[in-house]
């Protein structure tokens, strides 16, 4: 698939020790939006950073709802699958580690990186998933030994429901995730300790 499909920015790297990023945005953002805080998080990186091709009352999104937290999985595995066909066109196009390419998701973009795990684990080393829900539930859960996932939620967000954060790490580490589990003081806006806990996920990996 060309990566035609996905309006997109590439950023090229400017220090290969740092992780290739993709950046998935909320809805209403766009290819932009991620640019500036990745290049705080994890300066030097190599950043991907597509558009939502699916439009909500004009405003992009990764995949279509039914309505506020309500959604048709085969929507969601048509559009993940998608977008894993773009990452990979991608990542041989502009010579890109995938075994070390790291999403980071706002809000729908972490969702639609929670379902690239879930869908297609290959597409992705590791994950900073900041607001997610629970979006996909899938029957089988492919082995996730080896991926690395950062789950950062708002502890008064009014969107994501209180249970989700929790059975998001559940079912990632029952398929071998490592995965932390953070909770900021917040709505479902970042905050500093979001960013904080980010930073400090990437470092880790320049260490391993």
């Amino acid at each position: 698939m060309p990566i035609s499909t996905h309006h997109h920015i590439f950023e090229p790297a400017r220090d290969s020790s740092a992780p290739p990023l993709l950046l998935l945005h909320g809805t209403g953002g766009d290819e932009r939006d991620l640019l500036p805080l990745a290049r705080q998080l994890s300066p030097g990186s190599a950043l991907l950073s597509p558009r939502g091709n699916v439009a909500e009352r004009g405003l992009p999104r990764f995949f279509a709802r039914l309505g506020e937290g309500v959604f048709d999985p085969a929507e969601i595995i048509r559009r993940t699958h998608a977008l894993a066909d773009f990452i990979a066109a991608a990542t041989a196009k502009y010579s890109l580690d995938a075994a070390r390419l790291t999403a980071i998701g706002f809000s729908n973009g972490a969702n639609i990186a929670a379902t690239l795990l879930l869908l297609r684990p290959d597409s992705l080393a590791a994950a900073v998933l900041l607001r997610p829900m629970v979006v996909l539930e899938p029957a089988t859960v492919p082995s996730l030994a080896g991926k690395r996932l950062l789950i950062s939620s708002g502890q008064h967000d009014p969107i994501v429901p209180g249970d989700h954060p929790a059975r998001l790490a559940t079912m990632f580490r029952s398929a071998g995730a490592d995965v932390t589990l953070h909770t900021a003081i917040a709505s479902h806006g970042l905050v500093p300790d979001d960013l904080a806990a980010a930073r400090e996920f990437l470092a880790a990996d320049n260490s391993r």
